[in-house]
């Protein structure tokens, strides 16, 4: 259900702003993005897992939040984002 430390480095590395950025909005989506991912993917096998459903859904508003605000503050960086992340919005 988790992603692998060396999953996440790649992510990280792919969205990151600068060299040793780990913190911006691009890096927090992307890495819910996956974890998204393979909860949805844990879903597929386990339908009757709901605290692993409220985790989801903890996690998707997490997502959500930050995107709004990377669009409030920075419309370009927004846009550019879900492009790369394949978001519907």
């Amino acid at each position: 259900m988790s992603i692998t430390a060396q999953r996440k480095s790649e992510v990280i590395h792919t969205h990151a702003r600068s060299e040793h950025d780990t913190g911006s909005a691009e890096v927090q989506v992307a890495i819910m993005s996956e974890r998204i991912a393979n909860l949805t993917e844990h879903f597929k096998t386990h339908k009757k897992d709901n605290h692993s459903r409220r985790g989801l859904l903890k996690l998707v508003s997490a997502r959500r939040s930050l995107l709004d605000h990377l669009k409030k503050t920075d419309e370009s960086r927004y846009q550019a984002l879900i492009a790369t992340l394949g978001l519907r919005r």
